[in-house]
Protein backbone atom coordinates (compact mmCIF):
# COMPACT_ATOMS: atom_id res chain seq x y z
CA UNK A 1 0.00 0.00 0.00
CA UNK A 2 1.90 3.35 -1.03
CA UNK A 3 0.16 7.06 0.47
CA UNK A 4 0.05 10.12 -1.55
CA UNK A 5 3.64 11.02 -0.67
CA UNK A 6 4.78 7.62 -2.85
CA UNK A 7 6.06 6.18 0.50
CA UNK A 8 4.92 2.34 1.57
CA UNK A 9 2.99 2.06 4.55
CA UNK A 10 1.08 -0.78 6.27
CA UNK A 11 -2.70 -1.33 6.66
CA UNK A 12 -2.01 -2.58 9.79
CA UNK A 13 -0.35 -2.61 12.76
CA UNK A 14 2.17 -4.86 13.77
CA UNK A 15 0.71 -6.18 17.15
CA UNK A 16 -2.10 -7.56 14.53
CA UNK A 17 -0.46 -8.99 12.38
CA UNK A 18 2.02 -10.71 14.47
CA UNK A 19 -0.58 -12.05 17.02
CA UNK A 20 -1.88 -15.38 15.55
CA UNK A 21 -4.85 -17.36 16.66
CA UNK A 22 -4.09 -20.29 19.28
CA UNK A 23 -3.30 -23.63 18.91
CA UNK A 24 -6.47 -24.63 20.96
CA UNK A 25 -8.91 -22.82 18.96
CA UNK A 26 -7.24 -23.88 15.65
CA UNK A 27 -8.01 -27.66 17.33
CA UNK A 28 -10.81 -26.95 18.21
CA UNK A 29 -12.59 -25.19 14.29
CA UNK A 30 -11.23 -28.37 12.90
CA UNK A 31 -13.73 -30.78 15.61
CA UNK A 32 -16.69 -32.06 13.92
CA UNK A 33 -20.02 -32.45 15.87
CA UNK A 34 -19.84 -35.88 17.51
CA UNK A 35 -15.98 -34.86 18.60
CA UNK A 36 -15.55 -36.05 21.94
CA UNK A 37 -14.73 -33.05 23.76
CA UNK A 38 -11.11 -32.81 26.01
CA UNK A 39 -10.13 -30.00 24.47
CA UNK A 40 -11.43 -26.31 25.71
CA UNK A 41 -10.98 -25.76 29.43
CA UNK A 42 -14.57 -24.71 29.87
CA UNK A 43 -16.78 -26.58 33.00
CA UNK A 44 -19.34 -28.97 31.50
CA UNK A 45 -21.93 -26.91 34.72
CA UNK A 46 -24.21 -24.33 34.98
CA UNK A 47 -23.59 -21.12 37.35
CA UNK A 48 -25.11 -21.75 40.73
CA UNK A 49 -29.74 -21.41 40.31
CA UNK A 50 -28.94 -19.11 43.09
CA UNK A 51 -26.49 -16.60 41.00
CA UNK A 52 -28.48 -16.91 37.72
CA UNK A 53 -32.08 -15.77 39.33
CA UNK A 54 -30.15 -12.87 41.56
CA UNK A 55 -28.93 -11.68 37.91
CA UNK A 56 -32.18 -11.91 36.60
CA UNK A 57 -33.69 -10.14 39.83
CA UNK A 58 -31.11 -7.36 38.95
CA UNK A 59 -32.55 -6.69 35.85
CA UNK A 60 -36.21 -7.17 36.92
CA UNK A 61 -35.18 -4.40 39.46
CA UNK A 62 -33.56 -1.78 37.02
CA UNK A 63 -30.18 -2.81 37.48
CA UNK A 64 -29.00 -2.34 33.72
CA UNK A 65 -27.09 0.96 33.45
CA UNK A 66 -23.70 2.20 33.68
CA UNK A 67 -22.05 1.50 36.49
CA UNK A 68 -18.78 2.66 38.74
CA UNK A 69 -15.58 1.62 37.36
CA UNK A 70 -14.11 -0.42 39.87
CA UNK A 71 -17.67 -2.18 40.17
CA UNK A 72 -20.39 -2.82 42.84
CA UNK A 73 -19.03 -1.47 46.19
CA UNK A 74 -20.12 -4.91 47.85
CA UNK A 75 -18.90 -7.07 45.76
CA UNK A 76 -15.86 -5.86 46.20
CA UNK A 77 -15.69 -5.90 49.45
CA UNK A 78 -16.88 -9.33 49.46
CA UNK A 79 -13.78 -10.81 47.57
CA UNK A 80 -11.53 -8.50 49.88
CA UNK A 81 -13.16 -10.62 52.57
CA UNK A 82 -12.88 -14.10 50.66
CA UNK A 83 -9.24 -13.46 50.31
CA UNK A 84 -8.56 -12.19 54.22
CA UNK A 85 -6.97 -15.38 55.15
CA UNK A 86 -4.44 -15.09 53.31
CA UNK A 87 -3.88 -10.78 53.47
CA UNK A 88 -5.11 -8.62 55.93
CA UNK A 89 -6.41 -5.09 55.15
CA UNK A 90 -7.92 -6.16 51.89
CA UNK A 91 -11.23 -4.64 51.32
CA UNK A 92 -13.54 -2.95 48.46
CA UNK A 93 -10.46 -0.52 47.40
CA UNK A 94 -8.29 -3.63 46.47
CA UNK A 95 -10.68 -4.64 44.02
CA UNK A 96 -11.98 -3.25 40.56
CA UNK A 97 -13.84 -5.75 38.67
CA UNK A 98 -13.19 -6.77 34.69
CA UNK A 99 -14.99 -8.30 31.95
CA UNK A 100 -13.56 -11.31 32.49
CA UNK A 101 -9.79 -12.29 33.94
CA UNK A 102 -8.13 -12.01 30.14
CA UNK A 103 -9.35 -8.08 30.31
CA UNK A 104 -7.88 -8.04 34.11
CA UNK A 105 -4.24 -9.66 32.10
CA UNK A 106 -4.51 -6.89 29.60
CA UNK A 107 -4.94 -3.81 32.19
CA UNK A 108 -2.23 -5.31 34.01
CA UNK A 109 -0.22 -5.25 31.43
CA UNK A 110 -0.94 -1.89 30.26
CA UNK A 111 -0.53 -0.57 33.38
CA UNK A 112 2.78 -1.89 34.61
CA UNK A 113 5.16 -2.30 30.90
CA UNK A 114 6.15 0.12 28.79
CA UNK A 115 8.11 -0.15 25.22
CA UNK A 116 11.13 -2.05 26.10
CA UNK A 117 10.56 -4.01 29.47
CA UNK A 118 9.86 -7.65 29.63
CA UNK A 119 7.59 -9.66 31.49
CA UNK A 120 8.76 -13.45 32.74
CA UNK A 121 6.00 -15.92 31.51
CA UNK A 122 5.28 -19.77 32.34
CA UNK A 123 5.88 -22.25 29.63
CA UNK A 124 3.85 -23.90 28.90
CA UNK A 125 0.99 -21.47 29.50
CA UNK A 126 -1.56 -19.67 28.89
CA UNK A 127 -1.43 -18.82 25.20
CA UNK A 128 -2.76 -14.72 25.94
CA UNK A 129 0.05 -13.89 28.36
CA UNK A 130 2.43 -13.32 25.31
CA UNK A 131 -0.03 -11.41 23.20
CA UNK A 132 -0.98 -8.93 26.15
CA UNK A 133 2.73 -8.56 26.57
CA UNK A 134 3.06 -7.92 22.78
CA UNK A 135 -0.10 -5.46 22.69
CA UNK A 136 1.33 -3.38 25.62
CA UNK A 137 4.84 -3.23 23.19
CA UNK A 138 6.92 -5.15 26.08
CA UNK A 139 8.56 -8.30 25.40
CA UNK A 140 7.22 -12.24 26.58
CA UNK A 141 10.35 -14.32 28.06
CA UNK A 142 8.98 -17.65 28.42
CA UNK A 143 10.42 -19.31 31.60
CA UNK A 144 10.36 -23.80 31.04
CA UNK A 145 8.22 -25.27 33.73
CA UNK A 146 9.67 -28.72 33.22
CA UNK A 147 7.67 -32.27 33.60
CA UNK A 148 11.30 -33.56 35.96
CA UNK A 149 10.16 -30.94 38.22
CA UNK A 150 6.03 -31.28 37.89
CA UNK A 151 6.06 -27.95 36.16
CA UNK A 152 7.09 -25.60 39.07
CA UNK A 153 9.85 -22.80 37.47
CA UNK A 154 13.75 -23.44 38.85
CA UNK A 155 15.07 -20.44 40.34
CA UNK A 156 18.56 -20.71 38.94
CA UNK A 157 16.67 -20.66 35.05
CA UNK A 158 14.60 -17.25 36.47
CA UNK A 159 18.21 -15.70 37.57
CA UNK A 160 19.48 -16.62 34.33
CA UNK A 161 16.50 -14.69 32.60
CA UNK A 162 16.16 -11.61 34.49
CA UNK A 163 18.24 -8.46 33.38
CA UNK A 164 17.41 -4.78 33.88
CA UNK A 165 14.51 -4.79 31.46
CA UNK A 166 12.76 -7.22 33.46
CA UNK A 167 9.93 -5.53 34.88
CA UNK A 168 7.32 -8.41 35.99
CA UNK A 169 6.98 -11.76 36.35
CA UNK A 170 3.90 -13.97 35.93
CA UNK A 171 2.90 -17.24 37.87
CA UNK A 172 0.17 -19.33 37.30
CA UNK A 173 -0.90 -21.89 40.39
CA UNK A 174 -2.80 -24.03 39.84
CA UNK A 175 -2.17 -24.06 36.49
CA UNK A 176 -3.10 -23.94 33.22
CA UNK A 177 -2.37 -26.63 31.22
CA UNK A 178 -0.30 -28.40 33.89
CA UNK A 179 -2.50 -28.64 36.68
CA UNK A 180 0.53 -27.97 38.41
CA UNK A 181 0.39 -26.82 42.23
CA UNK A 182 2.92 -25.17 44.50
CA UNK A 183 3.93 -25.71 48.23
CA UNK A 184 4.39 -22.59 50.88
CA UNK A 185 7.90 -22.89 50.48
CA UNK A 186 7.92 -22.89 46.64
CA UNK A 187 5.85 -19.89 46.40
CA UNK A 188 8.27 -18.31 49.50
CA UNK A 189 10.95 -19.04 46.84
CA UNK A 190 9.70 -17.84 43.76
CA UNK A 191 8.83 -14.32 46.09
CA UNK A 192 11.89 -14.53 47.17
CA UNK A 193 13.14 -14.20 43.55
CA UNK A 194 10.53 -11.01 42.57
CA UNK A 195 11.96 -9.40 45.48
CA UNK A 196 16.02 -9.58 44.46
CA UNK A 197 14.91 -8.17 41.41
CA UNK A 198 12.19 -5.62 42.53
CA UNK A 199 9.70 -7.17 40.20
CA UNK A 200 6.15 -6.97 40.13
CA UNK A 201 4.45 -10.65 40.43
CA UNK A 202 1.20 -11.16 38.33
CA UNK A 203 -0.28 -14.37 39.82
CA UNK A 204 -2.98 -15.89 37.82
CA UNK A 205 -5.41 -17.65 39.93
CA UNK A 206 -8.18 -18.65 38.36
CA UNK A 207 -8.73 -22.37 39.73
CA UNK A 208 -7.86 -21.53 43.12
CA UNK A 209 -10.95 -23.29 44.73
CA UNK A 210 -10.33 -26.15 41.98
CA UNK A 211 -7.63 -28.33 44.20
CA UNK A 212 -7.55 -31.70 45.76
CA UNK A 213 -5.11 -32.87 47.84
CA UNK A 214 -3.73 -30.05 49.74
CA UNK A 215 -4.81 -26.46 50.46
CA UNK A 216 -4.26 -23.60 48.17
CA UNK A 217 -1.44 -21.95 48.26
CA UNK A 218 -1.92 -17.79 47.32
CA UNK A 219 1.08 -15.44 46.90
CA UNK A 220 -1.05 -13.33 48.60
CA UNK A 221 -0.12 -15.20 51.63
CA UNK A 222 3.84 -14.10 51.48
CA UNK A 223 4.72 -10.66 52.54
CA UNK A 224 5.07 -8.89 49.43
CA UNK A 225 2.86 -6.43 48.54
CA UNK A 226 4.49 -5.61 44.41
CA UNK A 227 1.28 -8.49 43.90
CA UNK A 228 -1.42 -8.31 41.15
CA UNK A 229 -4.04 -11.01 41.62
CA UNK A 230 -5.67 -12.07 38.12
CA UNK A 231 -9.12 -14.14 39.07
CA UNK A 232 -12.81 -14.44 37.42
CA UNK A 233 -15.69 -16.62 38.35
CA UNK A 234 -15.51 -18.36 34.93
CA UNK A 235 -13.77 -21.54 36.35
CA UNK A 236 -15.20 -21.74 40.27
CA UNK A 237 -18.56 -20.91 39.60
CA UNK A 238 -19.18 -22.01 35.87
CA UNK A 239 -19.99 -18.26 34.28
CA UNK A 240 -17.72 -18.68 31.35
CA UNK A 241 -19.85 -16.90 29.00
CA UNK A 242 -20.98 -14.26 32.05
CA UNK A 243 -17.08 -12.84 31.18
CA UNK A 244 -16.48 -11.66 34.62
CA UNK A 245 -13.78 -10.91 36.48
CA UNK A 246 -10.91 -8.92 38.62
CA UNK A 247 -8.28 -7.70 39.25
CA UNK A 248 -6.96 -7.54 43.06
CA UNK A 249 -3.91 -5.88 44.76
CA UNK A 250 -2.63 -4.68 48.32
CA UNK A 251 -0.69 -1.98 46.47
CA UNK A 252 -3.31 1.29 46.89
CA UNK A 253 -1.19 3.42 43.58
CA UNK A 254 -1.55 0.48 41.38
CA UNK A 255 -5.26 -0.08 41.96
CA UNK A 256 -5.53 3.37 41.42
CA UNK A 257 -3.63 2.67 38.12
CA UNK A 258 -5.60 -0.67 36.95
CA UNK A 259 -8.96 1.04 37.81
CA UNK A 260 -7.88 4.04 35.20
CA UNK A 261 -6.78 1.54 32.47
CA UNK A 262 -10.10 -0.04 33.06
CA UNK A 263 -12.56 2.77 31.99
CA UNK A 264 -11.12 3.32 28.88
CA UNK A 265 -10.77 -0.83 28.22
CA UNK A 266 -14.31 -1.70 29.25
CA UNK A 267 -15.91 1.39 31.43
CA UNK A 268 -17.62 -0.82 33.85
CA UNK A 269 -18.55 -4.33 34.19
CA UNK A 270 -22.15 -5.69 33.86
CA UNK A 271 -24.50 -3.89 36.70
CA UNK A 272 -26.95 -6.83 37.24
CA UNK A 273 -24.20 -9.55 36.45
CA UNK A 274 -22.32 -8.49 39.35
CA UNK A 275 -25.03 -9.22 42.03
CA UNK A 276 -25.25 -12.57 40.53
CA UNK A 277 -21.75 -13.14 41.30
CA UNK A 278 -22.54 -11.70 45.25
CA UNK A 279 -25.09 -14.36 45.57
CA UNK A 280 -22.84 -17.14 44.63
CA UNK A 281 -20.08 -15.57 46.90
CA UNK A 282 -23.21 -15.13 49.99
CA UNK A 283 -24.99 -18.18 49.38
CA UNK A 284 -23.23 -20.55 46.83
CA UNK A 285 -19.69 -20.72 48.25
CA UNK A 286 -19.42 -24.65 48.57
CA UNK A 287 -20.46 -24.72 45.07
CA UNK A 288 -16.84 -24.84 43.63
CA UNK A 289 -15.79 -27.51 46.10
CA UNK A 290 -18.91 -29.68 44.93
CA UNK A 291 -17.80 -29.14 41.36
CA UNK A 292 -14.47 -30.23 42.31
CA UNK A 293 -15.54 -33.35 43.91
CA UNK A 294 -16.80 -34.43 40.45
CA UNK A 295 -13.28 -33.14 38.84
CA UNK A 296 -11.86 -35.28 40.78
CA UNK A 297 -13.04 -38.78 39.89
CA UNK A 298 -12.48 -37.53 36.34
CA UNK A 299 -9.07 -36.75 37.17
CA UNK A 300 -8.49 -40.34 38.64
CA UNK A 301 -10.08 -41.68 35.56
CA UNK A 302 -7.84 -39.61 33.48
CA UNK A 303 -4.46 -40.14 34.94
CA UNK A 304 -5.27 -43.78 35.69
CA UNK A 305 -5.87 -45.02 32.04
CA UNK A 306 -3.21 -42.19 30.62
CA UNK A 307 -0.58 -43.99 32.30
CA UNK A 308 -1.45 -47.54 30.94
CA UNK A 309 -1.11 -46.26 27.12
CA UNK A 310 1.72 -46.98 25.12
CA UNK A 311 4.09 -43.85 25.12
CA UNK A 312 2.17 -41.96 28.22
CA UNK A 313 4.01 -40.55 31.17
CA UNK A 314 1.48 -38.13 33.28
CA UNK A 315 1.31 -36.50 36.53
CA UNK A 316 -1.16 -36.48 39.11
CA UNK A 317 -2.72 -33.18 38.86
CA UNK A 318 -3.46 -31.28 42.26
CA UNK A 319 -5.54 -28.17 40.39
CA UNK A 320 -7.29 -27.16 37.93
CA UNK A 321 -8.86 -30.02 35.30
CA UNK A 322 -6.07 -30.30 33.27
CA UNK A 323 -3.62 -33.09 32.62
CA UNK A 324 -0.78 -32.34 30.47
CA UNK A 325 1.18 -35.81 29.69
CA UNK A 326 4.58 -36.60 28.10
CA UNK A 327 3.50 -38.59 24.75
CA UNK A 328 6.01 -40.04 22.60
CA UNK A 329 4.97 -42.03 19.02
CA UNK A 330 8.50 -41.98 17.51
CA UNK A 331 9.27 -38.89 15.46
CA UNK A 332 5.30 -37.38 15.54
CA UNK A 333 5.08 -33.72 17.07
CA UNK A 334 2.72 -33.16 19.55
CA UNK A 335 0.31 -31.87 16.86
CA UNK A 336 0.62 -34.51 14.50
CA UNK A 337 -0.54 -36.62 17.62
CA UNK A 338 -3.14 -34.57 18.19
CA UNK A 339 -4.74 -34.30 14.69
CA UNK A 340 -4.37 -38.71 14.36
CA UNK A 341 -6.16 -38.71 17.57
CA UNK A 342 -9.16 -36.15 15.96
CA UNK A 343 -9.70 -38.57 13.26
CA UNK A 344 -10.40 -40.75 15.75
CA UNK A 345 -13.14 -38.38 16.96
CA UNK A 346 -11.42 -36.71 19.90
CA UNK A 347 -10.35 -33.51 20.61
CA UNK A 348 -7.10 -32.74 22.81
CA UNK A 349 -4.67 -30.04 22.45
CA UNK A 350 -1.10 -30.12 21.32
CA UNK A 351 1.51 -29.21 23.79
CA UNK A 352 2.86 -26.29 21.59
CA UNK A 353 -0.53 -24.76 21.83
CA UNK A 354 0.91 -23.73 25.27
CA UNK A 355 4.68 -22.82 23.82
CA UNK A 356 7.44 -24.17 22.64
CA UNK A 357 8.69 -26.30 25.98
CA UNK A 358 4.82 -27.81 25.95
CA UNK A 359 6.25 -29.75 22.93
CA UNK A 360 6.28 -33.83 23.48
CA UNK A 361 2.98 -33.13 25.23
CA UNK A 362 -0.55 -33.37 25.14
CA UNK A 363 -3.16 -31.47 27.20
CA UNK A 364 -6.33 -33.06 27.80
CA UNK A 365 -9.49 -30.71 30.29
CA UNK A 366 -11.41 -33.52 31.50
CA UNK A 367 -14.68 -31.09 31.47
CA UNK A 368 -16.98 -33.94 30.36
CA UNK A 369 -18.93 -36.60 32.20
CA UNK A 370 -17.41 -40.11 32.49
CA UNK A 371 -19.45 -42.21 30.70
CA UNK A 372 -18.40 -39.97 27.47
CA UNK A 373 -14.52 -39.59 28.90
CA UNK A 374 -14.41 -43.52 29.25
CA UNK A 375 -15.35 -43.54 25.58
CA UNK A 376 -12.69 -41.00 24.25
CA UNK A 377 -9.97 -42.52 26.29
CA UNK A 378 -10.98 -45.94 24.79
CA UNK A 379 -10.56 -43.75 21.52
CA UNK A 380 -6.93 -42.26 22.37
CA UNK A 381 -5.67 -45.71 23.67
CA UNK A 382 -6.91 -47.05 19.93
CA UNK A 383 -4.72 -43.88 18.20
CA UNK A 384 -1.81 -43.96 20.31
CA UNK A 385 -1.23 -48.02 19.89
CA UNK A 386 -1.50 -47.56 16.06
CA UNK A 387 1.03 -44.84 16.10
CA UNK A 388 3.38 -46.67 18.28
CA UNK A 389 2.63 -49.74 16.15
CA UNK A 390 3.99 -48.01 12.98
CA UNK A 391 6.92 -46.92 14.60
CA UNK A 392 10.20 -48.21 12.84
CA UNK A 393 12.20 -50.09 15.51
CA UNK A 394 15.43 -49.29 15.47
CA UNK A 395 18.72 -51.96 15.25
CA UNK A 396 20.91 -49.69 16.57
CA UNK A 397 24.27 -48.18 15.27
Amino acid sequence: MTSSSGTETRPFANRAIEIRPTGVRKMFDLAGADTIQFGLGEPDFQPPAVAVEAFYRAMVDGHNKYTTTAGLPALREAIGEYWSPHRTGLGAANVCMTMSGTNALLVTSLALLDPGDTILIPEPGFPLYAPHARISGAHAVPYACHFENEFVPRIEELERLTDQRTKAILYCFPSNPTGATITERQRDELIDFARRHDLWIVTDEVYDQIVYDRPHVSFLGGDYDRVVMINSFSKTFAMTGWRIGYILSPDAEAMRHFTKLQYYVAACSNDAMQYGVLAALREAADYPAEMTKAFRRRRDLIVDRLNTMPGVSCHVPQGAFYVFPRVSCGDLSSEEIALEILKDGVLCSPGTAFGAAGEGHLRFAYTTALDSMRVGLDLVERSLSRLNASVPISNGP
